[in-house]
């Protein structure tokens, strides 16, 4: 079964319940871990084949089922820090210290755009990066970029085929997945509370 014969087959499932079937699908779609679901399809193919779904609307119920879904990710870090050394959880948490400087703008610029974001929420969560400041950024950022597709949904539709469609989809699996590992090998490999002590003091050197 293809990704577009996957996302038709829960269409069907939840088609009847109209802007909360979209809401169901996208949350589906974005809590799938590491294997992308191109549920973006969907709502360009209901903005564009048909006039009855309001764009708004559309924007809202995708746009917050694929925020929520994202947390799938960051729930899996959340719980999974359980098997880290206490040692190397104080450290990590100089990591979540320097994040807060520029976190918000790299959780939206995920959100909006197709880079995988598992790659940004499963680290998230082992850090206990706190949720609403995860959130916030994540929805504005899904409900913009569901907002340009259900409005532009040509030019979007080109970029989701390009990315997500049969040919490439096992490519985007297999390099979020690498890319995923290694970034959890450098949070727990790196002494943070050193990177931190190094930030705060070319920090404190810049303002004087």
């Amino acid at each position: 079964m293809s990704f577009q014969e996957l996302v038709n087959a829960l269409w069907q499932l939840f088609a009847p319940y109209r802007y909360l079937g979209v809401f169901a699908v996208s949350f589906i779609g974005t809590a799938s871990i590491i294997i992308p679901i191109p549920y973006t399809l969907l709502i360009f193919s209901l903005s564009t084949t048909s006039s009855e779904w309001n764009p708004i609307l559309l924007t809202i119920a995708g746009g917050t089922g694929s925020a929520i879904g994202e947390f799938s990710g960051y729930a899996l870090g959340y719980f999974g820090r359980k098997i880290v050394s206490q040692e190397r959880q104080r450290k990590m948490t100089y990591l979540v210290k320097i994040f807060d400087r520029f976190g918000p703008f790299a959780i939206f610029v995920f959100a909006l755009t197709p880079l995988p974001d598992d790659l940004l929420f499963i680290p998230l969560g082992i850090l206990r990066y706190k949720f609403y400041k995860a959130f916030i950024p994540a929805l504005i950022g899904k409900l913009l970029m569901i907002f340009i597709i259900a409005n532009f949904g040509r030019t979007a539709r080109d970029i989701i085929l390009f990315l997500f469609g049969e040919g490439g989809a096992e490519i985007v699996i297999a390099v979020t997945t690498i890319l995923l590992l290694l970034i959890l090998i450098v949070i727990y490999r790196i002494d943070w509370e050193k990177v931190f002590q190094k930030y705060v003091a070319k920090r404190g050197e810049s303002k004087n």
